[in-house]
């Protein structure tokens, strides 16, 4: 039977896209390694409340992703370890403190922590995701320390710890990382509050052991006394009965007996005597022990007290460096400040002197250049120029002078010149006005001649002519 070319066509046709769909199919199935959250976004369903998915998340496991309504991405589960150098935090009791530590955060794989990492951490590179996780923990490590005393942080390590730990993980768990481990590596402060705490700390244990041993030897003292005053006792209980025995045994020789008693008597009272020195020794040696223990606990308190003390009063100290340092700063300022100014006062101040002069220079040498360059002929100008200024202030001198009326006697008599008292009188007070001759003599100028010349002098023909 001949097979149709048509149909075996059909069925390799359908055969090859059978294939090539099961291939592609498989090929957008992924498998989601342990280290890291496969985060699948696009049409991933509804939450139970009927809004729409952002993400769906998988740790672990595989899921198929539906080609071009479906894509994913990873998110990468490595620890990160992030150095936190806190300095100058600010504790409860306003003390500043340094605390470096080491974080170690990764993303969380806890359901609802996973999907706020999809939310807001997905296509962030880890340095990106490192500085965001390092600003939360420096924020909740100085609200954390403000709120604790420095006692507590120094010596209750673990309550300072787990408060961070709680604090920190919270906060990091909104945007879907986790706190792995928190290491703190040492707690310092400017002021040596922690130092000083530490020495009080040594101190207390050094006194309390020299208390110790002072205890122990009161004990061991008393001790040794109470086994020897027993023992003295006993031998003494001992030596009496065997001596009421050979007393009753010899009670037929007197006088013997009596010798014996005596000395027995003698034995006793050294006996009793050595007693009462021993237990005046042990209660002598008990005083001083507890003699002992009350000065090392006076000095303990001495200490505790010295060391507050001398902290408050070093924090003061400080303080009170800072202010002045800071006002002796503000004072060279402004000091600084001032002589800046006086110094740009004095120099614009010159600038405007030397702009004066300069100008006054320049106009008396053009004066001087007009004058032919003759000094004498350029001060005679300046003195022509003024000539109308220095008349007027001649006249002013007298004008005010108020004369209501000049009573003259006059006889009538004249005078050897042929002048009467009258016109003398007259003439006296023209002649109070300075004469022109003396204005020009003293301004070092000739008077014109047109102006009147002296008897017997000739008349000055050139000065006429130029003055005509």
């Amino acid at each position: 039977m001949p097979i149709d070319t048509s149909m075996l066509v059909l069925v390799t046709v359908i055969v090859l896209f059978v294939f090539t769909t099961f291939i592609i199919l498989m090929s957008r199935y992924r498998k989601c390694p342990s280290d890291k959250v496969m985060v699948i976004y696009g049409k991933v369903g509804n939450n139970q409340d009927g809004t729409q998915r952002s993400a769906k998340c998988i740790h672990g496991g595989a899921a198929f992703i539906w080609p071009i309504i479906q894509s994913y991405e990873y998110l990468d589960l490595t620890p990160v370890s992030i150095s936190v150098d806190l300095k100058n935090a600010l504790s409860k009791q306003n003390i500043r403190i340094d605390v470096p530590s080491r974080f170690t955060v990764g993303i969380s794989t806890e359901v609802g922590i996973m999907q706020n990492a999809a939310e807001r951490l997905l296509g962030l590179k880890m340095d990106e995701i490192e500085r965001l996780a390092e600003d939360i923990i420096f924020g909740q490590l100085r609200l954390i320390i403000a709120t604790m005393e420095i006692e507590e942080i120094n010596t209750d390590r673990d309550k300072f710890l787990d408060a961070v730990s709680g604090n920190v993980e919270t906060e990091l768990k909104k945007i879907g990382l986790r706190l792995i481990n928190v290491n703190v590596t040492d707690i310092n402060d400017e002021s040596g509050y922690i130092s000083a705490l530490g020495k009080e700390a040594a101190s207390k244990a050094i006194n309390d052991a020299k208390v110790s041993v002072a205890l122990a030897d009161k004990t061991g003292a008393i001790g040794a006394a109470d086994a020897e005053r027993d023992q003295r006792i006993n031998v003494a209980a001992s030596n009496s009965e065997a001596i009421k025995g050979e007393n009753e045994a010899k009670a037929a020789i007197a006088e013997s007996d009596a010798i014996r008693r005596e000395r027995e008597a003698e034995s006793l009272k050294r006996a009793t005597a050595a007693e009462n020195i021993q237990a005046a020794l042990a209660r002598e040696e008990s005083y001083a022990a507890e003699r002992a223990a009350e000065l090392a606990r006076a000095e303990l308190e001495k200490a505790r007290l010295e060391a507050d003390v001398i902290v408050k009063m070093e924090i003061e100290k400080r303080r009170l460096e800072l202010e002045a340092e800071a006002e002796a700063e503000q004072m060279r300022r402004r000091a600084k400040g001032e002589a800046d100014s006086i110094m740009m006062k004095m120099q614009a101040e010159a600038a405007g002197m030397r702009e004066m002069l300069t100008k006054q220079a320049e106009g008396l040498k053009n004066i001087v250049d007009a004058a032919g360059g003759e000094a004498n002929d350029a001060i005679r100008l300046m003195v022509a120029d003024k000539l109308e200024e220095l008349t007027k202030i001649q006249v002013d001198a007298i004008k005010n002078i108020k004369i209501d009326k000049v009573t003259v006697w006059d006889s009538g008599k004249g005078s050897e010149d042929g002048k009467n008292s009258t016109a003398n009188f007259i003439s006296g007070m023209m002649k109070s006005i300075p004469p022109m001759q003396e204005i020009f003599d003293m301004a070092g100028m000739q008077l014109p001649s047109y102006l009147g010349t002296e008897k017997g002098a000739q008349p000055d023909v050139t000065n006429s002519v130029e003055a005509e």
